[in-house]
């Protein structure tokens, strides 16, 4: 690459430049500021920007190469943060004018924590819908964000700022967060690589308001790039309960090159019940199932054989949003996103025992999906029913009472379960708008789900075509 494409640089691209001495940590991260002062008010990926604190970090960590002796592969690589994430100095605000910006803003999260121990270069606060409660990317305190192939478009959410970052050409890497799908909706509405590691993989700290199917996943434009940052972020923090053991054996980029030869992997169009699937995404899809087929694996069709979780799944979210904001006063409750109060509203209907049965049923479709990956590696399934949609809009299709959740089918069962699930480009529609494939792999086995995708990015990677206004 020349100096022309330095904002298309990988981290791992970053870390050779450094040790050659060929790029700086200041220069890198000079050169990405100046680009989003530049070109983000088109997008408004990023909602907070502290230029002089992360010059500051940029310049420490040259000091560190300088002298050989780097902290970690991410040392003086930025990395964008998504504003659900705490991180000390810089507010976090979560898309919500009902949170005071005073602060006390005296906390990293552990993903955050881990960056810093690392010696990455905090970009800057992206931006997310309010408290990430939907898979748009638009609030009452940041506006709209933007799709970088098509700026009339949504990149999804929650996560859709990190996402955004990444597809322009604004950060390397983001940290981003997946309820039910948000990072792996944008990473397929944006073209780019989301991971939502196994629950308890990458501690969090606080515990989100909507429970255990809240993850911390990267976002990246390589495979190869989000097993670095998984790498770091999966190491331990004693804050959080619910952390799975860590192993300093453990190095997710050691089996990105073992291929998908001899490996069982299940190929479900539809999970069985998916009613509503854009031809061109099913297309792409089944066209990606081959090309792993054809690396060597067996590919099967198969259903999974579970019924659709979305009651189970909305009784979960639903609830979690009334304890956390159900509470507020009048005043602060008016400054709500008025679906989001809505829902609030909506979710006092729900009883004590309608959660305990939704508890209940959400153990039985874990252990059914359990039960069917002991038959498989891997499952493949489209990331997303459809393709990035108008902004300004919750869902694509009309409302018919369920439109919330009818185009994202695919990634909320895996919140529920809590397996790894990635979602890597696999194609684009005759629009030009990225499509996107799902790898879920059995619980634990994140390794798994970076070691499929890529051995399909490395035979028909599409990480070379970017957004035209970005490029």
């Amino acid at each position: 690459m020349s100096d022309d494409d330095l904002h298309w640089f990988t981290a791992a691209d970053l870390r050779r430049a450094y040790e050659s001495k060929a790029l700086s940590p200041v220069e890198v991260t000079e050169y990405l500021l100046g680009r989003i002062d530049a070109r983000d008010a088109a997008l408004n990926a990023f909602c907070h920007m502290d230029a002089e604190r992360t010059l500051d970090m940029a310049r420490e960590s040259e000091e560190r190469w300088m002298i050989g002796v780097p902290l970690s592969p991410l040392d003086g690589v930025p990395v964008a943060i998504k504003d659900l994430l705490f991180t000390k100095d810089w507010p976090t605000l979560r898309g919500s004018l009902t949170v005071d910006k005073a602060g006390p803003w005296d906390m990293d999260a552990p993903s955050v924590a881990r960056l810093r121990e690392a010696g990455a270069v905090l970009l800057g606060k992206t931006t997310t819908p309010e408290f990430g409660w939907k898979a748009t990317t638009d609030s009452p305190l940041t506006g709209i964000t933007r799709n970088p192939w098509n700026k009339e478009l949504t990149p999804g959410g929650s996560s859709g700022g990190s996402a955004a970052a990444v597809a322009a050409g604004f950060a390397p890497l983001a940290l981003g967060t997946d309820g039910g799908g948000s990072v792996r909706l944008p990473a397929s509405l944006t073209g780019t690589f989301g991971l939502k590691p196994s629950f308890g993989r990458v501690p969090a700290y606080p515990l989100s308001p909507f429970g255990t199917v809240a993850h911390v996943g990267p976002h990246a434009r390589t495979v190869q790039d989000a097993a670095i940052l998984l790498n770091e972020i999966s190491k331990p923090d004693t804050r959080d309960w619910h952390s799975l053991r860590y192993s300093r054996d453990v190095d997710y980029t050691r089996v990105l090159h073992d291929g998908v030869r001899g490996l069982r992997i299940a190929f479900s169009p539809r999970l069985g019940y998916a009613p509503k699937v854009l031809p061109e995404v099913d297309e792409a899809v089944r066209n990606a199932a081959t090309a792993l087929a054809q690396l060597g694996a067996h590919v099967e069709e198969v259903d999974p054989g579970f019924a659709d979780p979305v009651g189970v799944f909305r009784v979960h979210w639903w609830a979690g949003a009334r304890a956390f904001l159900g509470k507020l006063p009048p005043d602060k409750t008016a400054l709500l996103e008025p679906d989001l109060r809505k829902l609030v509203e909506q979710a006092a209907a729900i009883t004590f025992e309608d959660y305990m049965a939704a508890i209940q049923a959400r153990g039985t479709l874990g252990s059914q999906f359990r039960q069917f990956m002991e038959n498989y590696d891997a499952l493949l399934c489209p990331s997303v029913a459809t393709t990035a949609f108008p902004v300004g809009r919750i869902y694509p299709y009309d409302d018919d009472g369920n439109a919330w959740l009818s185009w994202t089918p695919f990634t909320l069962p895996f919140n529920l379960t809590q397996n790894p699930a990635a979602s890597i480009n696999c194609g684009f529609s005759k629009e030009g708008l990225p499509i996107g494939l799902q790898i879920v792999g059995k619980m634990f086995d994140d390794a798994m789900v970076l070691r499929v995708a890529a051995a399909y990015e490395q035979e028909h990677s599409h990480a070379k075509k970017r957004p035209a206004d970005f490029a």
